[in-house]
């Protein structure tokens, strides 16, 4: 019988991307990674995930790769954990006639200067905008939009590039940075082009959305401004039962508008009022920061199994089957520093554990590597998972269990030695 295999179009670095695979051989279907540089994903040489080098952003030769895998065995489904490559996992999976999202919908849903453009015109609650390619036309958006305002690339993940300006010497500054770039944090070429917006205050939720239907919400913790940097989730959001209505209806709507409705979406919120919840963001895939896996320990609900099931024809399962409470606490230096000698790093590790609740503790740097304040999700150092019938008590626990992570981070000045004793 010939091999089936799930095709993985590049990945994330961490947390789901290695999921992917695994969720894919349990279910009997060989994950096979097509990639530029496997050396970006530690997880492959350490799970022996096979890969194949090829130049994803190359049409033509990522087409000419899948064929000589079609040559050896059936290709059974097309999936990415990257937000960057799913309208390219979307095309390859339509070319190949095989289940996935609509590759134009994505596309457009990737450009959040288009996505915005779709939400206002379908009447979905978001900020004002203006999306601008010079930095005189970003000076004169945040004047127009009123000040502070948010500013951030037309694409990207993981609050890449995301600043709130304050005034009109940092929109310039930090306009500037943007339009200057060529090319983003994976190579691929930059759209010249930037969007300032309005800054939404009121808490911050996202929505984990299957299909059409609304999953699960989720409380959001943002780090210190000027950054956006999430610092970590619970799992489900404790709210009044007007809010959560009101974030699942947003949700919906806005995956409606979007022309989503297969697979995973992770919607991004802010509750600007009691009974009114304003769209900050749709990312057509499944949530990064471990939230699948809070919702897997919380509710029983396994969206990375879901997602992989939807690519392969499979119905998912997304029935709950549990009721009990997820946080998530990312460690993140205060300011520059350095992590401890390895005999620390693992006693830090250890104490975590030993907080009641807590079900995972790690860090994500080696020994003596330089650590300072993130600016987004690459400055995260670790993090701590708990696990309670009660949200203050996961919270509680996963606050615990991060603090005693961050004792592995020495805040002596770099240049001593006792910095690196």
């Amino acid at each position: 019988m010939r091999e089936r295999l799930l095709l993985l179009v590049e990945s994330n670095t961490t947390g789901t991307g290695r999921l992917f695979a695994r969720r894919a051989a349990e279910l009997g279907v060989v994950p096979v990674l097509l990639c530029a540089d496997p050396g970006r994903y530690p997880y492959a040489a350490e799970d022996r995930l096979r890969s194949v080098v090829v130049d994803t952003s190359d049409e033509a030769a990522l087409w000419t790769a899948v064929r000589a895998l079609e040559d050896e065995a059936t290709i059974a489904g097309v999936l990415t954990s990257s937000e960057y490559y799913v309208p390219t996992a979307a095309a390859l999976a339509y070319r190949l006639g095989l289940p996935g999202p609509a590759a134009e919908a994505v596309r457009a849903c990737r450009d959040k200067a288009e996505q915005r453009r779709m939400l206002v015109g379908a009447g979905v609650g978001s900020p004002d905008f203006a999306v601008v390619s010079e930095v005189a036309d970003a000076l004169a958006a945040a004047r127009g939009i009123g000040l502070p305002v948010v500013v951030k690339p037309v694409q990207g993940s993981g609050s890449l590039g995301v600043r709130l300006c304050a005034d009109l010497d940092e929109v310039a500054e930090h306009a500037g940075t943007l339009l200057a770039a060529t090319v983003n944090e994976r190579g691929i070429a930059s759209p010249g082009r930037i969007l300032v917006e309005e800054y939404l205050t009121g808490p911050e939720f996202s929505v984990e959305v299957f299909g059409t239907d609304a999953v699960v919400t989720v409380a959001k913790h943002v780090g210190a401004l000027p950054s956006f940097v999430e610092i970590g989730h619970d799992v489900p959001a404790a709210l009044p039962g007007e809010q959560e209505i009101a974030l699942r209806e947003s949700a919906v709507r806005a995956v409606r508008a979007l022309g989503l409705g297969w697979g995973a979406a992770h919607v991004e919120l802010r509750l600007t009022g009691p009974r009114t919840a304003e769209v900050i963001e749709v990312n057509p895939r499944l949530a990064g920061g471990m939230i699948p896996e809070l919702v897997r320990r919380a509710c029983g609900i396994d969206l990375v199994r879901a997602q992989v099931l939807a690519a392969l024809g499979t119905a998912p399962e997304l029935e709950r089957s549990g009721y009990a409470r997820a946080s998530i606490r990312f460690l993140t230096a205060e300011q520059d520093g350095i992590l401890a000698r390895s005999a620390s790093l693992a006693e830090a590790v250890a104490r975590a554990r030993t907080v009641p609740g807590t079900v995972e503790a790690v860090l994500y740097r080696a020994p003596g590597e330089p650590v300072g304040p993130a600016e987004d999700f690459r400055g995260r150092v670790g993090h701590a998972i708990a696990v309670a019938d009660r949200s203050v008590r996961a919270a509680e626990a996963a606050d615990r269990a991060v603090a005693l992570l961050g004792e592995a981070v020495s805040y002596a000045d770099l240049h001593t030695e006792e910095a690196f004793a």
